[in-house]
């Protein structure tokens, strides 16, 4: 169906085509027949008739009225001249009518168009009919759905748009991937990759995505390594022993290391021992050898310099200890024996309170006798140089027997009457010099006022003279002086005044 005024129609019952320029006014009709050579009519020439104004016959402007647009719908159609009305009774053709050539006696021109423009009206008006009694026509049911398409077409739209193509890399795996996450860490989660603290993700968590993006997951492996004799635990990345060395900066060339280069490391881990080429300096017998080692131990250094150690032959280091690169060790060779001595073991003394005794008198009741220990020693030569000896094992022979000493507590008199006023310090001066301990060549006199023995005992005196306090044998000497006067010190006596 068309709504333009102008339009091509195609008739029922014949070959003929038409097209109608205007169905009021100038008639521009150019009739089309099987025959495509049919003149042409000149449209400046033409005709104008006015509306409802039967054309001569065969003239271009007869069709026009008599053939009219049978295709719109007959509520919309305008009434015809010569037509009967919607809902009239057709009583025959209008009057000045004419008929086309060939058409019996009693037929109008145009009858048949007539007749089904009719029926279209009638039709049309039943439809009409139809679509007022029903509210829920097809118009107002589609509405509803156009809606939900549109609706579902839009949130289609907004659903693939938030759909992203991820490459995900975990642990050397690759694979690609479609998700909705927003960033590394949501991404993450919904693969249920979990990643702990020495793990490495590129980006980082939390990284914002989008299609096309690439994310890796390079799980760590814990090593317990063992580097030229210190051991720690670290943490790599890497899937082999020689990717581990290399990232965590080992210097591979000539290093010794505990497993193949080419091992995988599990997620486990595992241990390993790394000693890296060192140089080291041996001096012995007045050389100096350098080497160029990954030894574990400053023996098996020595060994490499091609130097043999020789019974008590030793290093200046341990030779258990690990050789660190620039280091000097010094081969030792020591000569030596046993040598065995005697030794006095030192007596103790132990002193008991007597109260016959003057305070501050001390007399030797027991002398203390020495024990003796033998005493096994080490000699040794250093490189032609003598070492000092060392001790390496003792044992006594005899236990040593103490010494016993009385200790006097009875208290000293102040003075002896008749001695108290002479020069007894000029005295001793004299005898023995002022020294209490003193003793003569002889080993007869001791002390201040050199005493012998027994003058000593008989004035009093405990053991000898010598061991006693010097105020002791000062009133020991007043003592002597009242019984005997100065003749006892024949020389000194005229120092007492007297």
């Amino acid at each position: 169906m068309s709504n333009s005024r102008y339009g091509t129609y195609d008739m029922y019952g014949t070959s003929e085509t038409y097209e109608t320029y205007e169905t009021c006014g100038p008639a521009y009709a150019h009739p089309v027949y099987g025959d495509f050579h049919a003149p042409p009519v000149d449209l400046h020439s033409a005709e104008t008739l006015g509306c409802g104004t039967p054309a001569a016959p065969g003239s271009p402007g007869a069709y026009a009225n008599t053939y009219a647009d049978t295709y719109r719908p007959a509520y919309e159609a305008p009434t015809l001249p010569g037509l009967p009305r919607q809902g009239a009774r057709d009583d025959g053709p209008a009057p000045g009518s004419v008929g086309r050539p060939g058409q019996g006696p009693g037929v109008h021109a145009g009858s048949r168009a007539v007749a089904r423009t009719g029926a279209h009206r009638r039709s049309a008006r039943r439809r009409k009919a139809r679509y007022a009694e029903r509210p829920d026509s097809p118009m107002r049911r589609l509405l509803p759905q156009a809606l939900v398409v549109a609706f579902l077409a839009g949130g289609t739209t907004a659903f693939v748009a938030k759909d992203k193509a991820i490459e995900l890399n975990v642990d050397g795996k690759a694979r690609t991937l479609h998700t909705f996450a927003d960033d590394v860490t949501e991404l993450l989660a919904e693969e249920g990759v979990e990643v702990g603290a020495h793990d490495v993700v590129a980006p980082g968590p939390g990284t914002e995505i989008s299609s096309g993006d690439e994310v890796a997951v390079h799980f760590a492996r814990p090593v317990r390594l063992t580097l030229d004799g210190h051991r720690r635990e670290v943490w790599t990345t890497a899937h082999t022993v020689e990717g581990a060395l290399r990232q965590l900066g080992v210097r591979q060339e000539g290093a010794y290391v505990s497993a193949s280069r080419s091992r995988r490391i599990g997620r486990e881990g595992l241990a390993l021992d790394v000693r890296t080429e060192r140089t080291v300096t041996i001096m012995a017998d007045g050389r100096a050898r350098t080497v160029r080692t990954n030894a574990a131990t400053v023996r098996e250094a020595v060994e490499e310099a091609g130097i043999t150690l020789h019974g008590q032959d030793t290093t200046s280091v341990p030779q258990g200890s690990f050789p660190r690169d620039g280091q000097t060790v010094t081969v030792l060779r020591i000569t030596g024996g046993k040598e065995v001595r005697e030794e006095a073991i030192p007596f103790q003394v132990r002193r008991t309170e007597d109260p016959d005794l003057f305070r501050g008198t001390e007399v030797v009741e027991r002398p203390g006798e020495p024990g003796l220990r033998r005493v096994t020693y080490s000699l040794r030569t250093v490189n032609g140089v003598k070492q000092k000896p060392r001790r390496i094992r003792s044992e006594v022979v005899r236990e040593p027997r103490p010494q016993v000493v009385k200790v006097g507590t009875k208290p000293r008199p102040a003075s002896v009457q008749g001695a108290d006023h002479l020069d007894w310090q000029g005295l001793a001066a004299c005898e023995s010099g002022g020294r209490p301990d003193a003793v003569d060549s002889s080993g007869t006199y001791g002390g201040l006022y050199q005493f012998d023995t027994r003058t000593w005992q008989a004035l009093g005196g405990s053991g000898r003279p010598q061991d006693a306090p010097a105020a002791e044998q000062t009133y020991r000497a007043k003592k002597l002086y009242v019984r005997q006067g100065a003749s006892p010190w024949p020389h000194c006596g005229a120092r007492l005044g007297g």
